[in-house]
């Protein structure tokens, strides 16, 4: 009779095989939180841990992939941001110190990006919020798909994981497929299994690992808070594109509207142009969330935060943590 252990590595097996890994189990790639500690963390227990690049400078990110590898001599990826300026420079030091695994997210990357990554043999994976798009990256060479639903915590796309995961994993089968978004317990884990996933990929779950460096009121706020305070972030002109970022409510909430309205004024005023304006809009969530992480300033920063924040109940260590995610995950295919 086959075993829970064994149902649960055949169903992730395409996982684990791409990701070498014992369990196919991402971290996401959270700025400011997903570093060499927690990242390392990851790897060790078993998962997969990614270092979220963000803004980074190449010099950053070298010595921040060096300190990993110090502390783990597990497989781990890198998180590149599409949009990060010195993108071309990011990959030649992923090249330069063979990363083995590449994630790049926000929004389509180019074919010479794709064609740089895999040219030093690196397995690349890409975000597809729809289904047309993760068969057109599948084409261009990409070597597995992550879809991630509106649950998730961070910047974020309008349709929910449930329905992404019925769009997409039946229609896209010639690579892995990890689904991300709102998954806080191994049960959540084996039903997307089920349905013909390879992995999942959780970070609200490990915000509060003990590894993890992030503030202590940070983590604090995260073990306090119930789903409904997860929310999205509300655009107020259309002018002025907003990608709904998913944090917990606070004070920061409301300033992000006031930051919205202020820069709306200025373009009015011709105070600033409309690019620019736009340019503002963002930043405002890469110094908030340093401020919650970093600073533990938890009303005035962004605590970004999935709905899954409510299954957050301690601080525990990494192996604790996904130990329990792996037999929940098994238990459900008793």
């Amino acid at each position: 009779m086959t075993s829970n252990v064994d149902k649960l590595n055949s169903l992730w097996a395409r996982g684990t095989e791409l990701l070498g890994t014992e369990y196919a189990i991402l971290g996401g790639a959270m700025s400011w939180v997903s570093d060499r500690h927690l990242v390392s963390a990851i790897s060790n227990a078993g998962g997969f841990g990614v270092i979220a690049c963000g803004g980074m400078t190449p010099d950053l990110l070298k010595a921040e992939i060096e300190a990993t590898a110090e502390m783990t001599d597990k497989p781990f990826g890198v998180n590149l941001i599409t949009l990060h300026p010195d993108l071309d420079a990011l990959i030649d030091i992923c090249k330069e110190l063979k990363v083995t695994h590449v994630v790049l997210a926000g929004g389509l990357p180019t074919g010479p990006s794709i064609e740089k990554i895999k040219s030093f043999g690196a397995k690349l994976m890409c975000f597809a919020p729809t289904a047309v798009i993760a068969k057109k990256l599948v084409r261009s060479g990409v070597d597995a798909i992550i879809i991630e639903g509106s649950e998730a915590g961070g910047h974020i796309g309008p349709v929910s994981t449930s329905v992404l995961a019925q769009e997409i994993l039946p229609v896209v089968d010639k690579v892995p497929v990890f689904i991300a978004g709102g998954i806080g317990r191994g049960e959540a884990i084996s039903s997307y299994l089920e349905m013909g996933a390879s992995g999942a990929q959780l970070g609200t779950r490990f915000v509060v690992a003990e590894e993890c460096q992030a503030h202590e009121n940070f983590k604090k706020a995260f073990i306090r808070a119930s789903a409904r305070d997860s929310v999205a972030s509300v655009q107020i002109d259309q002018r002025f594109p907003v990608i709904p970022v998913r944090a917990l409510k606070n004070a920061a909430t409301e300033d992000f509207m006031k930051t919205q309205q202020e820069v709306i004024n200025r373009y009015h005023d011709g105070g600033i142009a409309l690019d620019d304006g736009q340019m503002e809009i963002e930043k405002y969530w890469a110094g908030a969330l340093k401020q919650a992480v970093i600073d533990g300033d938890v009303e005035h920063g962004s605590v970004m935060a999935g709905q899954s924040v409510g299954m957050v109940k301690k601080v525990q260590p990494m192996q604790e943590i996904m130990d329990e995610l792996v037999e929940q995950a098994r238990d459900y295919l008793a």
